[in-house]
């Protein structure tokens, strides 16, 4: 192994399948100068050239309403050692007000996403894919929690989005990837424990085999 390359890990999962809580109990076992973590939210277009479906509404869950060139090249710089700087994506906050991120390459350096999978040129770079999985009904549960907890849909702005976008995307543009993943972790309980554990498991492996070097 080039001690000098960093060690790059893809995760990737779809909505509701608990990558957000996975990747919190996974950095909790690194410094910050051990990880660092890109996250394919903050590449998103503009709001205004992003898809418009048949019945008017904007279409988030396309592989195209992600700025890919851009993840790409912010990925090679902090592969070659460099620092970047990117505007976090929060949904209901406007560019103008959104938080600044300093990201510093560091050996292990994870990118997250929907679509991070799809790239060719993005995949091709990863030592290691992870793929969050959970049932349907789950999932779905989840996303409805979320939504009208933290956007304030209502169930059917939800259901909306779930029947014509979530899940077409899912099913075209992640779940055909699923089988190339070196570890695919099950997130159907509402426990934290087993995630918690595989967390540690994963980080573990990783501080022997990648950061022991």
């Amino acid at each position: 192994m080039n001690n000098n390359k960093p060690y790059i890990i893809g995760i990737a999962g779809g909505s509701g399948s608990g990558k957000t809580f996975f990747l919190k109990c996974f950095l909790h076992h690194f410094s910050a100068d051990e990880v660092c973590l890109i996250s394919q939210d903050d590449y998103y277009r503009p709001v205004a050239t992003q898809k418009i479906d048949e019945n008017g509404w904007i279409n988030f869950d396309l592989p195209e309403g992600i700025a890919d060139e851009k993840l790409l090249e912010d990925l090679k710089l902090l592969m070659a050692g460099n620092s970047i700087e990117r505007k976090e994506y929060t949904f209901n906050t406007n560019e103008e007000n959104a938080k600044l991120l300093n990201i510093t390459s560091a050996p292990i350096i994870i990118v997250e996403g929907l679509f991070v999978f799809h790239y060719p040129e993005i995949a091709a770079l990863f030592d290691l894919k992870i793929f969050m999985d959970a049932d349907e009904e789950i999932t779905l549960n989840r996303r409805i929690s979320r939504d009208e907890i933290e956007r304030g849909y209502t169930r059917d702005m939800v259901m909306y989005q779930w029947v014509n976008h979530v899940m077409p995307a899912y099913k075209q543009y992640l779940l055909p990837y699923k089988g190339s993943c070196q570890k695919v972790i099950m997130n159907n309980k509402h426990v934290a424990d087993d995630i918690i554990d595989i967390s540690k498991e994963i980080s573990d492996e990783l501080k022997e085999t990648v950061l022991a070097q």
